[in-house]
Formats: C-alpha cells, sequence, structure tokens
C-alpha cells in the first residue's frame, strides 16, 4: 500500500494530472433531522465566504442532499440521484471534496450518500482530489480489523483521495462548522489576496488549528504526504471579446442557436499578457445560476434557497498562441430563454512545462432565441469503442472499461442537460438507471463540430453486455448507437481472436490478440515450433496496451541464431503472464511462411 500511495503521488504531479477538474470545489450536505444541525446554512456561509474572495475562478458544484427527493428502502431512507451526483463529479474530477454532517467508520450520512464500497469502486485516476470530511470517525484508523471508508478512500489505487483532512473520533456539530468554514480559507489562503503562494494542505490544517479554540478539533488528521500542496492553477485567464467586440463595449447576447466567438488572453495577476505563453485551453461555459431549495424530507420545518450553477452549455479546446486565444460554438437550443448571466471558466496548459492558469469570467449575457437560426434536421455521427479504437464491438473486456465515443455534427453536440437530452448510456436495457455523460463530453481541439467522450465504466458482472449510446446535437436531433462486450473479469487472464499477420506472410509478420487486462505489463512469449515440435524461434517481450488489442509482438521469419527458417506450415505457442497478478494464459495458431 506504501508503494501505491507513492504513485499516486506520483501521479499527481504528473503532466496526465493537468485538466479542468482543478477548478471544481464539491460541496456535499447531510439533510436536516431531528438530529442534525443546520448542515445547508452552514455551507452556504462557506460558499459565500469564497464568492466574496479573490479566488472566485473555484468553480462551486452543490450537492444538498436535502435539495433531492428522499427515497424509501429496506435498509431506510435513500438519496440516490445525490448519491450518485457525488460519485460522478468525484470520477470526473474535483480538487476538492468538502462533506458536512453526520457520518462513521462506514460512510457518510444515515441515508448512506457515501459507502466502502463507493470509496473503493472510484476510478479518478490522475484527478485526484483532497477530501475534506467534518463528520464523525470516518477514518479512525487504530483497528486493523475494521477498515474504515475513509481509509479505504485513501488506498484506492485506482482513483481516491490524494489526501484527507478528516476525523478519527467524533466531533462536536460546532467544532464541524468551524472546521470547515475555516480550512477553506487557509487551503486557498484568501488573506493572500493577489499572490498564488498556497500553503501544503497538512500547513492548512496546522493553521487551521491555530485559530480554533474548540477541543475536540484534536480529533482532526491529515492523512496524506504533508508536503504535498493542491494543484490549483496560477492566475489569470482573461475574456477580452465576445463576438470581436471588447467586453466593456459588447451588448452580445448569447442566444439559443446562434453562433457566438469569444477571445480571450493568459496573463498574470497584474494583468499582465504572457506573450511567450503557448498551449492548449479549455472551457466551460454555464448558463444563468439557477435557484433552488431543500425540500425538508424529514419534516423539521426549516427550507433553505441556495443558487447553483447553470447546466454546461459548451465545454471545448483551442490553442493559446503568444498568450492569447479564441474559439466559437453554437449556443443549445435547450439554454432558458431569460436573458441573465452566465460564466465562463478557463484553464489552459502550457507546451513543454508544468505550468497551468486558470481565470474566469461572468462578462456574457445568455437567454433568447435567434430567430434566423439555419434549419438542421440532420442527427450527429458517432462511433463506439471500448477502450481504444482497435476495439471491434463483440470483444473481451475486463469489468472496468472505458466507453470511448467518438461524435461529429454541424452545429455541435448539446451538453445543456435539457429535459430528455443527456448523453446517455444505457447498460443492458435498464432504462431506469441510465449513465449521465455530459459531463465527459469535449470538443476536439478548435474544432466545436468534433469531440470525443471517455466514460469509465466499473464493477460490471461478467457475461456479455449491451450498451445502448444516445446524444443529441444542438438543434436536439437524436442519434443512438450500440456496442457488445464481453467482460471476463479480473480473476483470470483470458486470450482471444489470436492470429499473425499477414498470414501465409514472406519476410514479416505480426502477432495479435485481445486481451482483459490493459494498462498492466504483460510479459508475452511466442515459441515458433515445426509441426514435429522442434522450437525454431523464441520471442520474449513486455507490453502494456491502453485498450484490449495487442498487436507489439514482430518476427521476420528467422530463427534464434538469424538464420532465415525453410519455407511451410509452422505452429506457434502464445503465452502471455500478468506482471501484476501472475495469472498466466496460452492458445496455439498456425502461420504459413512463403
Amino acid at each position: 500500500q506504501a508503494d501505491e500511495m507513492i504513485d499516486k503521488v506520483v501521479d499527481y504531479l504528473s503532466p496526465e494530472s493537468y485538466g479542468r477538474w482543478r477548478n471544481e470545489y464539491v460541496m456535499i450536505t447531510d439533510d436536516l433531522d431531528n438530529n442534525g444541525g443546520p448542515f445547508v446554512p452552514q455551507m452556504e456561509l462557506l460558499y459565500q465566504s469564497m464568492v466574496g474572495s479573490s479566488r472566485k475562478f473555484i468553480n462551486v458544484k452543490k450537492v444538498h442532499s436535502d435539495a433531492f427527493v428522499q427515497q424509501a428502502s429496506a435498509g431506510g431512507q435513500r438519496y440516490p440521484e445525490a448519491k450518485e451526483q457525488i460519485v460522478r463529479a468525484i470520477n470526473y474530477g474535483s480538487l476538492v471534496v468538502n462533506y458536512l454532517g453526520h457520518g462513521g467508520e462506514d460512510g457518510l450520512a444515515g441515508e448512506r450518500l457515501f459507502e466502502k464500497t463507493d470509496a473503493q469502486n472510484l476510478t479518478n485516476r490522475y484527478k485526484y482530489p483532497l477530501f475534506l470530511t467534518a463528520t464523525c470517525e470516518l477514518t479512525r484508523f487504530d483497528n486493523p480489523y475494521r477498515p474504515t471508508a475513509g481509509e479505504y478512500l485513501y488506498w484506492n489505487s485506482r482513483g481516491g483521495a490524494i489526501a484527507m483532512i478528516t476525523t478519527t473520533r467524533s466531533i462536536y456539530t460546532s467544532a464541524a462548522y468551524s472546521l470547515n468554514r475555516n480550512i477553506t480559507s487557509k487551503l486557498y489562503a484568501f488573506d493572500n489576496a493577489l499572490g498564488n503562494d498556497y500553503p501544503s494542505m497538512a500547513e492548512a490544517l496546522r493553521q487551521t488549528k491555530v485559530v480554533l479554540s474548540d477541543t475536540s478539533i484534536r480529533c482532526v488528521a491529515f492523512i496524506g504526504d504533508p508536503a504535498l500542496k493542491m494543484a490549483i492553477p496560477k492566475p489569470k485567464i482573461v475574456l477580452t471579446e465576445i463576438n470581436d467586440v471588447p467586453v466593456a463595449q459588447s451588448t452580445d447576447v448569447l442566444q439559443s442557436l446562434a453562433y457566438v466567438k469569444l477571445a480571450g488572453q493568459v496573463t498574470n495577476e497584474n494583468d499582465v499578457l504572457l506573450s511567450n505563453y503557448n498551449g492548449e485551453l479549455e472551457v466551460t461555459v454555464f448558463d444563468k445560476q439557477m435557484s433552488r431549495n431543500t425540500l425538508d424530507n424529514d419534516n423539521v420545518g426549516q427550507v433553505t434557497p441556495f443558487d447553483v450553477l447553470g447546466e454546461t452549455i459548451f465545454r471545448g479546446n483551442a490553442s493559446v498562441t503568444n498568450g492569447k486565444f479564441e474559439f466559437g460554438f453554437v449556443v443549445p437550443r435547450d439554454i432558458r430563454i431569460p436573458i441573465g448571466q452566465g460564466r465562463v471558466s478557463f484553464y489552459a496548459k502550457k507546451n513543454n512545462a508544468l505550468e497551468d492558469h486558470t481565470g474566469y469570467s461572468t462578462a456574457i449575457k445568455i437567454g433568447g432565441v435567434n430567430q434566423n437560426a439555419a434549419a438542421d434536421n440532420i442527427a450527429p455521427k458517432v462511433r463506439l469503442y471500448m477502450n481504444d479504437e482497435t476495439f471491434i464491438s463483440g470483444g473481451i473486456t475486463n469489468d472496468s472499461p472505458i466507453l470511448l465515443a467518438f461524435l461529429e455534427d454541424e452545429h455541435g453536440i448539446n451538453t445543456a442537460s435539457g429535459i430528455g437530452h443527456d448523453i446517455i448510456g444505457i447498460l443492458d436495457g435498464d432504462e431506469n438507471n441510465p449513465f449521465i455523460m455530459n459531463d465527459y463530453y469535449e470538443t476536439e481541439l478548435n474544432d466545436y463540430t468534433k469531440g470525443k467522450l471517455r466514460f469509465p465504466l466499473a464493477n460490471l458482472e461478467k457475461g456479455l453486455h449491451t450498451l445502448t449510446f444516445k446524444a443529441w446535437d444542438v438543434y436536439n436531433n437524436l442519434v443512438t448507437a450500440e456496442i457488445q462486450f464481453v467482460v471476463i473479469g479480473d480473476d483470470v487472464l483470458k486470450l482471444d481472436k489470436v492470429l499473425n499477420y499477414p498470414n501465409p506472410f514472406v519476410s514479416y509478420t505480426e502477432f495479435w490478440f485481445t486481451h482483459n487486462r490493459p494498462f498492466e505489463p504483460l510479459d508475452v512469449q511466442v515459441q515458433v515450433l515445426t509441426v514435429t515440435g522442434k522450437i525454431v524461434k523464441t520471442i520474449n517481450q513486455q507490453v502494456t496496451t491502453d485498450g484490449f488489442l495487442c498487436r507489439e509482438i514482430k518476427w521476420d521469419g528467422r530463427d534464434d541464431f538469424g538464420d532465415r527458417i525453410g519455407k511451410g506450415v509452422y505452429i506457434y505457442k502464445l503465452t502471455v503472464r500478468s506482471a501484476s497478478s501472475n495469472k498466466t494464459a496460452e492458445k496455439y495458431e498456425k502461420l504459413v511462411l512463403l
């Protein structure tokens, strides 16, 4: 486990981890039952302090459980939609996950918003958040006979947390409120208004404990590398033009089905253009904020209003050249028609350097309808694969494959979550439990008409599965496609479709096979034998594939001494061993040398 935790730190600091997730802060609250305090109002106080700080680039996602419909089950009351949003937000990628409410060694809240199994099944590699959990005993690590949910969060090698500021014993609600309000201001250095010199996560906890007098705060511990800082990007990226007009002079409104062009630049904190900055920009455009209320599911007599981010109307990528960028897109039909203030969130990463920047703007207005929009009744195009583009429908996978979808449409794909217009996946016809995939779609670089989606599936049952994929363009034209795959599981190493190509061959051939162990080092051996069983060539090679197809083993038709072998029919034995699990599998096939 120690080695795996070191690997997580390496992942956290690697170029692969750089991405839009660094701007998101997830707030989760327990509901207001007879045993609880005003969790939502307390979390909203924290939100107001964030809004009033110099860190307005943070995109706050709120999952107040009492704002969702409570459902009765055999084990008690549950919030399935809130639970699904929590897991989805973590897997998609969030920099901080903050929970306030009841909890224990088995998870968060009596309604089981997050449990041990959820912690074990997370698949957010390279996007590990810091977990702040102002709750009781979530990470009581001194009982080896009862692993806790917090420990599983940290131990998960495929996802989970990079670090935790968490409790090892019970904590008073007053202390939990104080912790929750103070820790974020220290992590994001609210007192340092212009600079970006943030403390390490452990140092932020130390500073918080210094200013809090409640003795029960002593049960709050830091789990993780104490020297590690949160991956907060530098300031700042600014929006400069809307439809070629400077922002300060623009009166344009982003209307439904209208094409809009935005431009901006990467600067330092003093608004000086970084003219040597070349890289890629990831941008998210949000519709107007929405007002919601808690539902008082437990009839306590308190309803709390709150605001949430609007739906995502565009998520795409653009090039940054000499510190400047521009991009365009068509606004989806599904925006809310009243005109109001939207939000643009920027994240840029520099070429050939681990330097990222962030920024935001609320200078855009969204609403209304473009009366002159061109007609469009043509559905998007889509191609589906598992893990990579070599996959063929009906092939084998492990129990946690990645759905890969390539989409193309003249006017772009709808991600605005209009009623019935989400990007969804339906597994084996279960329409009551679709996978919502809007957050996983993004456009190609500098081209809003094409994009891709990578959606991680997890813990699938063995056997044949059919996934039905549905997506809409911004005009709400529907495309539907299906892909089939056979889950083998991770308890065995399975080989399928073993062949060599070309076959017959003259001077060169490749050995191909599919397997169910992507991302794992595989020790591959190919032994070429005569029909009488004499070994003439042995090839040993270690391979690692992102997908389920391997075609990296090559042979030039020469024996172990470098001599050409005679023409004829030969047998070859393929043996594959997983270097991590030591599972093995083998197959025999024929080849012909001309």
